[in-house]
């Protein structure tokens, strides 16, 4: 249940919520495996200054969730999010076939939601979509607490995958 008068905090989750550094592996081959970068997501391990950033955030805003993750993936993330004891929320994900870069995407969700909500934070560990959010006027954390990926960068940037 929503209360529609707490601001938003929306938090990306691969890197910022997710430590992605396992699954990394199948970004590196060529082809590029997404199959099984996607199936390895629900053994992310949590990242513990994320999680405890959103748990703050919880008390006083109403959390939502803004990935670059498909859409097929929203089993497998509901039920990651639930294990790690975040609050519920909307997720926000990428259409199946969605291959924009994630800062276009982002961002446009963003907009969306301050048409009626204010967004009191957004916590992503993309550098562009952190500069375009903050370009756009929207208070950002940047979540650098994750080991950075060159390969998670090209995908999220050029190829629109994650």
């Amino acid at each position: 249940m929503t209360d529609h008068s707490r601001p938003l905090a929306v938090f990306d989750l691969d890197n910022t919520l997710a430590d992605t550094a396992h699954r990394q592996r199948y970004l590196e081959r060529k082809p590029r495996d997404w199959d099984a970068f996607f199936a390895a997501a629900p053994q992310d391990p949590p990242l513990a200054e994320g999680i405890e950033l959103a748990l703050r955030y919880a008390e006083e805003c109403e959390v939502v969730y803004l990935t670059g993750r498909p859409e097929r993936c929203r089993r497998d993330t509901v039920d990651w999010l639930a294990a790690q004891g975040l609050p519920e929320g909307r997720i926000w994900m990428r259409r199946n076939h969605d291959r924009r870069p994630a800062r276009r995407t982002k961002l446009e969700i963003l907009r969306q939601l301050a048409g009626t909500r204010e967004i009191r934070v957004l916590v992503d560990d993309d550098e562009l979509v952190c500069e375009d959010a903050e370009r756009a006027g929207f208070p950002v954390v940047r979540a650098r607490w994750a080991a950075a990926s060159a390969e998670l960068k090209v995908a999220q940037e050029r190829e629109g995958r994650t």
